[in-house]
């Protein structure tokens, strides 16, 4: 028996979101059957327990954990949560921030930054920033971690020229955001603490 058009178009979108994030911008074809099929999709992972995060203004999909209504008994975990550091959990604040700063003062529609500029973000925040050398190997083990996630796209034919993806708003949103200059406080303070530990 042939497979209907949508039952077909199904098998690679829930593949994709099985992956991770899924944008419009990575596979046109695969996000338009998404669209298309959304109803189905949705009913398909909350039966895994996990629920369709879709931004269609912004362009990404991805999966998340469903929260147990009450009474209901706690799945086994599909979608692992990841402990971030301290100078990960920073860049991604500082890269929030830039994206709010970019949207409300640009008329463009992608955030791109070097490597030496995402440096230049964090390079206050982050102790014996007097070694430059020692600096960039952090920034750039930090982008790459940041890259996996799925919050930094390198460009095509660039070695350091980054895309700061959307989907970062849906995880660092505005409430968040309020909040950060007291969370750059608490940073700082983290940070002097290791510098005095550190310290002879």
């Amino acid at each position: 028996m042939t497979p209907q058009p949508a039952a077909a178009n199904l098998s690679p979108v829930l593949i994709a979101l099985m992956k991770g994030i899924t944008s419009r911008d990575d596979d046109p074809a695969v996000w338009q059957a998404l669209l298309e099929l959304q109803a189905r999709v949705r009913e398909y992972v909350a039966v895994l327990g996990l629920e369709l995060i879709l931004d269609e203004a912004e362009g990404y999909a991805y999966l998340r954990q469903r929260a147990a209504a009450e009474g209901e008994p706690e799945l086994a975990r599909l979608v692992a949560r990841r402990q971030l550091g301290y100078p990960v959990s920073l860049m991604l604040a500082l890269l929030r921030k830039k994206l709010a700063e970019f949207d409300a003062g640009s008329g463009e529609s992608r955030l791109i930054l070097s490597a030496e500029q995402i440096a230049d973000l964090v390079r206050l925040f982050l102790a014996d920033t007097a070694n430059e050398a020692k600096l960039m190997d952090r920034v750039d083990s930090d982008i790459k971690k940041i890259v996996e996630l799925g919050f930094l796209r390198k460009l095509r034919g660039s070695e350091d020229r980054f895309e700061v993806r959307r989907i970062l708003k849906s995880f660092v949103d505005a409430q968040w955001l309020s909040e950060f200059d007291r969370r750059l406080a608490d940073y700082r303070a983290h940070i002097a603490g290791a510098s005095e530990e550190a310290a002879p």
